[in-house]
């Protein structure tokens, strides 16, 4: 295994939870079920705004697209995971690899852009009521969740592109139960400077973007909200706020803990590295349609309403 090879015909070992293998198949029935939750989760969100005309706003719309985003989350970490776990499947080629993270790297850029064009529909909606539905047409929301699709797409390919120019060495090892960026660039025996270059660049780009633009949003809805006379009001506009809020935290504590925990958990058991970048990508879409359907009054009254209809 000593030569250089082609990227093309190479397999990587995907790595399930070091140290812990013998207990794999008890360490996957916490995981079924998340998948399971995650999956059926924004399944039902999905089919309750698609199916209710009275969630046919601009709001549920952009859920529509969390959800959707969540869903593909889920799917693209599904399969390595569970093979891993109950099969010992390990093998990946270089090819599947790529398009596993392109879409792991996809669904995370896309899902803080929903979260920001979530937090500009909140601005809108409570700092110009009255043109809300003008502002924020259907046609517009469709051009927003295009551009969403467009612009990850757009970021991403070049950071997977450069992948290939890569040789690999010895190692065909990784450390995680998929592939993650930055563990295949460690395996390469070239010079990775332009592809860490060009991988941060398109996180800051997109994830350090939003998350800036998100926050300035809420500054001005927090000023708007003041600026609201009565204190019923003012009640009222933060809690069509407060979903977003758990939906951004979901999105970005974990995010920034895995980096943390990659630069200056170099201690910690290998275990620990891999539970966290295992559920990091399974907090959101586990918890999001949980915090829209327990905060969000209309979800839960179109979730009821489902479910009744089904038992008549």
């Amino acid at each position: 295994m000593g030569s250089n090879t082609t990227a093309s015909s190479i397999i990587f070992l995907l790595t399930g939870v070091p140290g812990l293998e013998a207990f794999h198949t008890w360490i996957s029935i916490p995981f079924c079920f998340l998948y399971a939750t995650a999956l059926s989760g924004n399944s039902l969100i999905l089919f309750v705004i698609i199916t209710q005309p009275s969630l046919h706003e601009p709001m549920y719309y952009f859920l529509s697209m969390l959800s959707t985003t969540d869903l593909g989350l889920s799917i693209s970490t599904l399969a390595t995971m569970l093979g891993i776990f109950w099969f010992n499947a390990r093998e990946i080629s270089f090819n599947a690899c790529l398009s596993q993270m392109f879409f792991i790297k996809l669904f995370t850029v896309m899902e803080s852009s929903v979260l920001l064009a979530m937090a500009y529909d909140r601005y809108v909606a409570i700092s110009n009521p009255l043109r809300y539905a003008t502002i924020l047409t259907d046609s517009r929301i469709a051009q927003i969740g295009v551009t969403i699709v467009i612009r990850g797409t757009v970021m991403l390919t070049p950071m997977v592109a450069l992948l290939k120019r890569l040789t690999f060495c010895s190692s065909r090892v990784l450390h995680h139960s998929y592939c993650f960026h930055p563990d295949v660039m460690k395996l390469s025996c070239t010079d990775t400077r332009i592809n860490n270059a060009v991988g941060l660049t398109a996180m800051i780009s997109t994830v350090g973007v939003d998350s800036v633009l998100i926050l300035l949003s809420y500054i001005l809805i927090i000023r708007t909200v003041l600026s609201i006379a009565s204190p019923e009001e003012r009640k009222k506009a933060f809690s069509t706020c407060i979903s977003h809020i758990g939906a951004v935290a979901i999105f970005y504590i974990p995010l920034i803990s895995l980096s943390f925990v990659h630069r200056f958990g170099k201690r910690a058991p290998p275990y620990v590295h891999t539970m966290i970048a295992n559920t990091y990508l399974l907090i959101p879409p586990v918890m999001n349609p949980i915090i829209y359907s327990v905060k969000t009054k209309q979800i839960r009254k179109a979730v009821i309403k489902v479910f009744q209809s089904k038992e008549i």
